[in-house]
């Protein structure tokens, strides 16, 4: 246990010294899952250790410590198992269509190995190989979204600039792309891979859509700048939905068999899901989003083992569709 503090000690310490905003309390309390007071205790003992944490004043008042790089680089080490982790992200980017992400964090494994004395990086290397070869990833079934990287450095480039993108799009079930004056805000990747705008045609900057990256044809950065929507948090527009069409958020409530109860508890739905555990040991699972049809692609899933009480509406898109089995995901 006194090792396994020490390690989260020294994680915190390296955190302070990788940010030149600094961390503050709260953060501490989240990255931690700890208290305010255990929380105060590991600063505490940070700064006993390392006497050159420094300490400043953020927006809202909130103070953060830091901790000056060259202070605890003579510490940094590199463990296979990090550089295990690492090359699973590549291969899970990778594998999503996600080739840019995938590519940078190569670049980014190459820069870090180089960092590292040659005694310790043979030994790294060869736990390293071990690891990779004992650890994998099941292929996810199904297409994947094709994406050209060129169009993901330009919008990339667009969103830092704040800057108005023109979008050769195609819209499902056209043969011909369309032109879309677009402000960049970011974007949402899961099944489909999608770019988060602001449309400008109708000079509305507060209004969000989402762009399949798949069905851009071309990217061009115009001269006009945009301002940011500061109200738009992506992670909230994100939670509107189940997936990522866009409906108006509406009660969900899902009953889970029984059978399937075990299943379902190692499943997030939604973060906004509370759980309510019924004396016949099945599950209901509450939340508030929209996207029904992807609500039913992913119900379908449970077979006969998930019945749903609420919406109405995604009781009568399922109606006579559902499968009869009794597997589960």
């Amino acid at each position: 246990m006194r090792f396994a503090k020490a390690e989260e000690l020294l994680e915190l310490a390296f955190a302070m010294q990788a940010t030149t905003e600094g961390i503050s309390l709260v953060e501490i309390e989240k990255m931690f899952d700890v208290t305010r007071r255990t929380a105060m205790r590991m600063r505490d003992a940070v700064a006993r250790v390392f006497p050159q944490m420094e300490e400043s004043i953020g927006d809202g008042r909130i103070k953060r410590w830091t901790i000056p790089l060259a202070v605890t680089a003579r510490h940094l080490a590199l463990l296979p198992d990090e550089l295990a982790s690492l090359d699973i992200a590549i291969k899970k980017f990778s594998d999503d269509g996600l080739q840019l992400h995938a590519k940078q964090l190569r670049g980014l494994a190459s820069k870090i190995k180089s960092m590292q004395r040659n005694g310790n990086s043979r030994k790294v290397e060869t736990d390293l190989e071990a690891l990779i070869e004992a650890e994998g990833l099941a292929t996810r079934p199904g297409p994947r979204p094709k994406i050209v990287l060129d169009h993901m450095h330009v919008l990339r480039e667009a969103i830092k600039a704040c800057r108005i993108v023109e979008l050769q799009y195609r819209p499902k079930n056209k043969k011909s792309a369309e032109l879309k004056r677009v402000c960049p805000y970011g974007f949402l990747y899961g099944h489909r891979h999608y770019l988060v705008g602001g449309g400008s045609e109708k000079g509305r900057e507060d209004s969000h859509y989402l762009f399949s990256l798949s069905q851009i044809e071309g990217v061009t950065i115009t001269n006009e700048s945009f301002r940011r929507d500061k109200s738009f948090n992506l992670q909230d527009f994100a939670e509107q939905s189940f997936g990522v069409w866009m409906e108006k958020p509406q009660e969900i409530v899902w009953k889970f068999t029984p059978k399937a109860a075990s299943a379902a508890r190692d499943f997030v739905f939604h973060p906004s899901q509370k759980l309510e555990e019924r004396k016949d040991g099945s599950l209901i699972v509450r939340f508030k989003a929209g996207g029904l049809l992807e609500m039913a692609w992913h119900i379908n899933m449970w077979g006969d083992q998930l019945e749903v009480i609420k919406p109405a509406g995604l009781k009568a898109m399922l109606k006579g569709k559902r499968p009869k089995w009794g597997g589960l995901p």
